[in-house]
Formats: structure tokens, C-alpha cells, sequence
């Protein structure tokens, strides 16, 4: 009787532990699976997304393509951890890598561009330059950028912007007859004005910026000089493009674009102003950075400072150029007349097309880019006069100068048949298969 009853709960623990094991092993099963099981909707429309990048000449000049490296470190267990604070100051444990990580991503950051201190937790370039206000700026002081409608930022403090809503703003300006900065016209305003920042640097302006000349200005108006080198990061460090270090008093910048990094942002000063950029940043407006990103930045860093990432900031700017000839040499509009640096802006008014509809029909001929305002646009911005294009992406799939007469030709055929559906599919079959012997760095098709 006693050895039934014992052997009864022996059973019974058995099948409670082979009970508990099969729910367990479900329990994993159902938590962890991959993407492709777990959701196959998002799953398809990232494998979308990724034939789109394969397929098309992707020319949106804030855009480009990290490279493998870049999204494994962005898509890995960082993204788990928590991390307010600076390394060897947090306020959470477990940081034993992730401090190694920021360090690392800091350092290769200050020796890339030359600086004394780097901050590398803002989330983008947005909150980068909100920083910087937070740090030097009260309500209602008043501040100075490139205006929006010329090729500045929302944040340089455009009235639609925060920045412009907290902060009294004075926008400078492009002459009407070459499209260049006045840079007397921005001496005078600051003199008037007294901004207590000035900002140098815009999404949309396709030529060299004078540091030296605006730091000058800042320094007899009194202002701290910002410059926000989202756009030519890569060209400033690649040395395809004056860098403001030794001009500004603080630099601002995403990591993507042209320095082909992940999705984030960055500032970098002097270390005179390294504290209260710091303090601006967390705790000022962020919690706890976005490690996985702070990697991907630490990658990026380590390619930037190679000589073939040198070779590939020198290609992208032969390649604007050599694309704005053959632009013109069909009858387009350059506003300012080329570019310096990755972009074109391009005015459509002679051709009897709205920017808007020319960058739908070029979209579906396989040509990615975007409609844009021109300075002293007639039209409004939701349905512009221009559009904006650019080589960083296409240059990283391995295009130079002789491929940039092909790649206007397909433009030129798409604006001019922007209502005839065969004929932009015709023009989208000639790049897709083009395409085909340049792969694209990071994509997983």
C-alpha cells in the first residue's frame, strides 16, 4: 500500500514536470519566435521595403545606405538596456559593455572630426539643435538661421517649428539673382538683431559654406555660431567640404546622410561649452540613449576614418556636379547654377511641371527623390515650383561621373512622360535592371 501510494506520487510528479516542461518550451515558442512567424505582415512590407532600395536609384540627398556592420549593431540586445546618464555615471547597473560602447563611439566621433568633446546619446538631428538652444537659450531670446523657403531647417527657427514658436526669430536669406547666401544681408541683421544664436548650415542648399566668414559675424554680434552639418558630414570628414571646426562654438549633425551611419544625432564643442551641452542633453531633454544607435555611430566612425570612405565623399560631390551638367545640358533649371557639395535643387518652372507631380512620376520610374521649394517660389510648399535630388546613395552603390549622364537621361524621359504610365514603367524596368550590377551594402535581399 505504501510502495502504490509512493509510486502514485512519483507519477504524478513526473507528469507535472513534463507538464510544466512542455510550457515552458510553448512559453519560449511563443515569445521569440522570429519576425516572419511573429508578424508577417511587417515582416512582407520590410522585405518591400528592401526590394524597393534594391530596385531604384535612390536620390533623396539626406538618405543613403548603412552598411551591414552598422544594423547589426543597431539591431542587436542593445536595445535592451537601459542607460541613463554618461559613462562611469549612470543611473542604472549593468553597463559594463555599454559604457565601452559610448566611449568608443565618443572617442572615434572627436578624432573623426577633430574635437575635444563629443556628445553622442541625442536621438537625431532635431533634438541635437533643440539642445543646443536648452543650453545657451531662454524663452524669447532671439536667434538667426538660413529661412526655410531659402534651403534652412525647421529648427534654425522656422515659425511652424518649436524654435520658432519659444524663440524670436530672424531668417537670413539667398540673393535672388545667384542663389547664394548674402552674407552682408546676414552681417547686417545680426548686427541689428543680436542673436544670441546664429545658425550656419540647411537641407537644401547646394553650395560651399563659409565658416570662417560667419564665425566673424557671430563674433562682433556676440552670438555663439551653430553649425548643423546634418547634410555634409561625410564630405566635412572625407574632405570634400570645409569643416567648421576651429569657426563654430558648437557643431550639431545626424549620422546618417552623407557620413552613412544609423538614424541619430550628434554634438560636438569645445570643452568650454562640453558641460552645458551635456546637461542640455540629459537631463535636460532625454532619458535613457539609444544604445543600439551609439553603436551603429561607433561603426560608422571606424569606416569614416578610411581612405575609402574618403574616396567615396570626393565621388559624391564629382557626381552632383557631373549630374547638374547633364541637367543643364537638357534644358533644367540649377538654382545658384550647380552645386558644391551632394545635392541639386532643381527648378521645374520652364518645363510646366510642378515639382509635386514630377517627383510622383519620377517615383514610379524609379527615381526616388523629392519635390522641394526654390527660393522665392511663387507656389505654395505642399506643391513647389523644384525638386531636390542627390548622389550619396548612389554613390555608395558604386556610380561615378559617366554614369551621370544616364541617370539624367532617365529623368529627363520621366518628367516628360509624367502622365504616360508605360512609358515611366519602361523607365523603371531600364533601372531596375541596371541596378542589378551595383548591390546595394546592408540590404537582406
Amino acid at each position: 500500500m505504501v510502495q502504490r501510494k509512493r509510486s502514485e506520487r512519483v507519477r504524478r510528479t513526473l507528469l507535472r514536470a513534463r507538464a510544466d516542461f512542455i510550457l515552458r518550451a510553448a512559453m519560449t515558442s511563443l515569445h521569440d519566435p522570429d519576425l516572419a512567424a511573429a508578424d508577417p505582415a511587417i515582416a512582407a512590407l520590410i522585405h518591400g521595403e528592401n526590394e524597393r532600395q534594391r530596385d531604384k536609384l535612390r536620390m533623396i540627398p539626406s538618405e543613403n545606405y548603412a552598411s551591414r556592420a552598422v544594423q547589426e549593431a543597431c539591431g542587436s540586445a542593445l536595445n535592451n538596456k537601459y542607460s541613463e546618464g554618461y559613462a562611469r555615471k549612470r543611473y542604472y547597473e549593468g553597463q559594463q559593455f555599454i559604457d565601452p560602447i559610448e566611449e568608443l563611439a565618443r572617442d572615434r566621433v572627436k578624432a573623426l572630426f577633430g574635437v575635444a568633446h563629443a556628445n553622442v546619446q541625442p536621438y537625431s538631428g532635431s533634438p541635437a539643435n533643440l539642445a543646443v538652444y536648452f543650453a545657451f537659450c531662454k524663452p524669447g531670446d532671439t536667434v538667426m538661421g538660413l529661412g526655410l523657403p531659402h534651403g534652412g531647417h525647421l529648427t534654425h527657427g522656422w515659425s511652424v517649428s518649436i524654435t520658432g514658436s519659444y524663440f524670436k526669430s530672424v531668417p537670413y536669406s539667398v540673393r535672388r539673382d545667384d542663389h547664394r547666401i548674402d552674407l552682408d544681408e546676414v552681417r547686417t541683421l545680426a548686427m541689428q538683431h543680436r542673436p544670441r544664436l546664429l545658425f550656419c548650415g540647411g537641407t537644401a542648399y547646394p553650395r560651399t559654406w563659409d565658416f570662417a566668414a560667419f564665425a566673424s559675424i557671430a563674433k562682433d554680434c556676440g552670438a555663439v555660431l551653430v553649425a548643423d552639418i546634418a547634410h555634409i558630414a561625410g564630405l566635412v570628414v572625407g574632405g570634400a567640404h570645409p569643416s567648421p571646426v576651429g569657426h563654430a562654438d558648437v557643431i550639431t549633425s545626424t549620422t546618417h546622410k552623407t557620413l552613412r551611419g544609423p538614424r541619430g544625432g550628434m554634438i560636438l564643442c569645445g570643452p568650454e561649452h562640453a558641460q552645458a551641452i551635456d546637461k542640455a542633453v540629459f537631463p535636460g531633454l532625454q532619458g535613457g540613449p539609444h544604445e543600439g544607435s551609439i553603436a551603429g555611430l561607433a561603426v560608422a566612425a571606424k569606416e569614416a576614418g578610411t581612405d575609402a570612405f574618403r574616396a567615396y565623399a570626393h565621388q559624391v560631390v564629382a557626381n552632383a556636379r557631373a549630374l547638374g551638367e547633364a541637367l543643364a545640358a537638357r534644358g533644367y533649371d540649377l538654382v545658384s547654377g550647380g552645386t558644391d557639395n551632394h545635392l541639386l535643387l532643381v527648378d521645374l518652372t520652364t518645363k510646366n511641371i510642378s515639382g509635386k507631380l514630377a517627383a510622383k512620376a519620377l517615383d514610379r520610374a524609379g527615381i526616388e527623390l523629392n519635390y522641394n521649394t526654390v527660393p522665392y517660389d511663387p507656389r505654395k510648399p505642399f506643391d513647389p515650383s523644384g525638386v531636390r535630388l542627390g548622389t550619396p546613395a548612389i554613390t555608395t552603390r558604386g556610380l561615378a561621373e559617366a554614369h551621370m549622364e544616364q541617370v539624367a537621361g532617365w529623368f529627363d524621359r520621366a518628367v516628360r512622360a509624367a502622365a504616360d504610365e508605360a512609358a515611366l514603367e519602361a523607365v523603371s524596368a531600364e533601372v531596375k535592371a541596371f541596378l542589378g550590377d551595383y548591390p546595394a551594402p546592408g540590404l537582406s535581399v
